[in-house]
């Protein structure tokens, strides 16, 4: 853990600790992603693009023809995923992102995967 700079007060001291650990709040969310997503390597660029963020979780095609993506971060890390879903990778062509919240699901705390389709 960091060390902070603080005076010598437990109480000050236990402060910024708790400090440390709410700034590094991770929270989980469902986005579900519409629009011609499908067979354009979406699931492939989603996947590239969360690990870069070192975002947990995973990416799937949904039988309606959504791409649904569950990822566990820090709220900045979320909104710099969701922006690179709107724009999608090349030949995509995204016409919403939907988010929902979620709870933290610990078996992907490993990565970020790409699971079979739903």
């Amino acid at each position: 853990m960091p060390e902070f700079p603080c005076p010598e007060s437990k109480k000050q001291r236990a402060s910024a600790t708790i400090f440390w650990f709410v700034s590094e709040a991770r929270l989980a969310k469902r986005y579900f992603v519409s629009g011609m997503v499908q067979g354009v390597g979406f699931r492939f660029f989603t996947q590239h693009s969360a690990e870069r963020l070192g975002v947990r979780g995973f990416v799937r095609n949904l039988w309606d023809g959504r791409v649904e993506v569950f990822a566990m971060g820090t709220p900045q890390q979320h909104k710099e995923l969701q922006k690179l879903l709107e724009r999608g990778p090349f030949g995509s062509e995204v016409t919403e992102v939907r988010e929902e919240p979620a709870a933290i699901e610990s078996q992907y705390d490993g990565g970020f995967v790409i699971s079979p389709s739903a």
